[in-house]
């Protein structure tokens, strides 16, 4: 089963799903897609789609999870991470009115520079990222990490 998680932001993320979407019907997804969407409205005959999960279902789909795909904020990267989950992130971008600002980028690429996850910048990439998905051996996330603290402080001190 795949994970896909949205977050709980008042923004849509429909260009993510479509693509999963398209990809199932191509057969490059073959496992049950399970989607935690927010406020994303999507409708979907190859997904369950759920607005808001709580924490108790999320943690039993986190574990039943082969991976997990999310948008790239900071709280649903780290939960699936320290979760000890394989990851790809894609975020959220601006230009599509899909958040206020770029932040989700940056968010993605440092996660992938460090080699906790796989990021993905734009959707259309998402299928290479999926058959890299079984092989792709994530480091183990160090807490410690000063530049990626830095980043989650300027991140909240914006919101």
């Amino acid at each position: 089963m795949i994970l896909v998680l949205l977050g709980t932001q008042n923004n849509s993320f429909e260009r993510l799903l479509r693509k999963i979407d398209e990809l199932i019907q191509k057969k490059v997804i073959n496992q049950e897609v399970i989607v935690q969407a927010g406020y994303t409205k999507y409708k979907s005959e190859n997904m369950k789609i759920l607005d808001f999960i709580s924490e108790n279902e999320l943690e039993k789909l986190e574990k039943q999870a082969d991976f997990i795909i999310t948008h790239g904020g900071v709280g649903s990267i780290l939960q699936s991470i320290l979760k000890h989950k394989k990851v790809i992130a894609v975020p959220r971008v601006h230009f599509y009115k899909e958040h206020v600002n770029d932040h989700q980028k940056e968010i993605v690429e440092l996660f992938q520079q460090k080699g906790y996850i796989i990021g993905v910048q734009e959707v259309e990439d998402l299928e290479q990222a999926i058959n890299q998905i079984q092989n792709f051996k994530p480091k183990e996330y160090q807490q410690n990490n000063h530049k990626m603290l830095k980043l989650i402080e300027d991140f909240i001190d914006q919101t």
